[in-house]
């Protein structure tokens, strides 16, 4: 992915002045930002939701994108939200989907329904959502949010699969948790992203 020159206001309160950044292949990348910094407003222009003001967003191959707040349907079980979106992507089977379940380790909610599962798990089931179809980049919206430990030491498992697949994988949040397991780390601040810490 390659980002050139994004900028967005929302009427005359400019937002992003001019965002750069490269997203290569087989990294993970964490952007982090006070709240108000325009994070959000970054990941739903990189994933099409947003149109810029100003500026580019290029990227090869399909993407996922896992917003902050879940969208699911409370009366649909896990297994037909990943039937529904089976059929949306076209997919012949659930390999991924299934695949993204044992490692974050909630197999067993197969068949319940996503109005009674908690808000750690309804994340789960988001994050293999946009996972299902094996993005070659995935965009990250505060994604461990109500994770426990056990299941946020699973996450960064399931990023570096990801990563030694050759995938890109962007972590937005408003904190810079676990600095070491990211290749890069930026920082959003004024509008513009500043490299806080880089690998070679």
């Amino acid at each position: 992915m390659k980002v050139r020159e994004v900028h967005h206001a929302y009427r005359r309160s400019p937002v992003l002045r001019g965002v750069d950044f490269d997203l290569r292949p087989g990294a993970v990348v964490g952007i982090v930002g006070e709240n108000g910094a325009g994070k959000s407003t970054l990941l739903r222009i990189l994933s099409g939701e947003l149109r810029p003001t100003r500026g580019s967003v290029r990227h090869h191959g399909r993407f996922g994108y896992c917003p902050q707040h879940t969208v699911l349907n409370d009366a649909f079980t896990v297994r037909q939200h990943l039937e529904f979106f089976r059929t949306a992507f076209g997919l012949a089977d659930l390999r991924h989907a299934e695949e993204a379940m044992d490692v974050l380790g909630f197999t067993e909610y197969a068949d319940v329904r996503a109005g009674v599962l908690s808000g750690g798990t309804r994340q789960k089931l988001n994050l293999t959502l946009a996972l299902m179809h094996d993005p070659r980049v995935l965009l990250l919206d505060e994604p461990y949010q109500g994770f426990d430990w056990d299941t946020y030491q699973r996450f960064w498992a399931l990023a570096a699969r990801l990563r030694d697949a050759g995938r890109s994988v962007l972590v937005v949040s408003h904190l810079a948790y676990d600095a070491e397991r990211l290749d890069e780390l930026w920082h959003l601040k004024d509008g513009q992203l500043r490299l806080a810490v880089g690998a070679a």
